[in-house]
């Protein structure tokens, strides 16, 4: 059968200092599909001022457009954790969203047109060992005051896990928060 290319929509690279996924080709028909080819580039997914609300004043847009770039940009998360916060912080205005959403959304979309050959990096021949990495931001949500936790787990050096999932309670501290959170990236 020979080398494995391409599954599921990830492209795979196997070279000489490992193994590498990506899902660039799958950027580019996403780019395509949402007439966003020509755009120009944002360095980064989100503003750092950004803090997209479900009550937001404007005119609200189609929600099949709307839902139809979330789901494509959530299916790209299997091999791009960097836009994962910033995806599920726009899936959840899904029901009514708002021409500011969509704007944020396409800022997410220029974001990938200039790092669409990012992916995952797994290379070869290291010794064995477990790293986990996590934060939250102390009271984030406008609305409820929750915490956001974000965890990743590292093999050797590549990427295994990830999640970014806003807390079941508000934590009353930093501490508080920083402490729910760890205790979820080791469980």
């Amino acid at each position: 059968m020979g080398e494995l290319h391409f599954f599921l929509g990830l492209q795979i690279k196997q070279g000489e200092h490992g193994l590498f996924i990506h899902q660039s080709k799958y950027c580019i028909e996403l780019l395509n599909k949402f007439n966003m080819e020509t755009c120009k580039e944002s360095s980064t997914p989100m503003a750092t001022n950004c803090y997209p609300d479900a009550v937001e004043a404007g005119p609200t847009i189609d929600q099949t457009k709307y839902r139809g770039i979330i789901g494509s940009l959530l299916y790209l998360t299997a091999s791009r954790p960097d836009i994962m916060y910033n995806v599920c912080v726009c899936a959840k205005f899904q029901s009514c969203p708002k021409e500011s959403h969509l704007s944020v959304v396409k800022r997410i979309l220029k974001y990938l047109k200039g790092t669409r050959n990012l992916g995952l990096l797994y290379p070869h021949g290291t010794t064995i060992s477990l790293i986990g990495y996590s934060d939250s931001d102390f009271g984030g949500c406008k609305t409820d005051r929750k915490s956001t936790s974000g965890t990743c787990l590292l093999l050797v050096c590549s990427l295994i896990s990830w999640h970014s999932k806003k807390q079941a309670r508000v934590a009353l501290s930093t501490t508080e928060a920083e402490y729910i959170v760890a205790g979820s990236c080791y469980a």
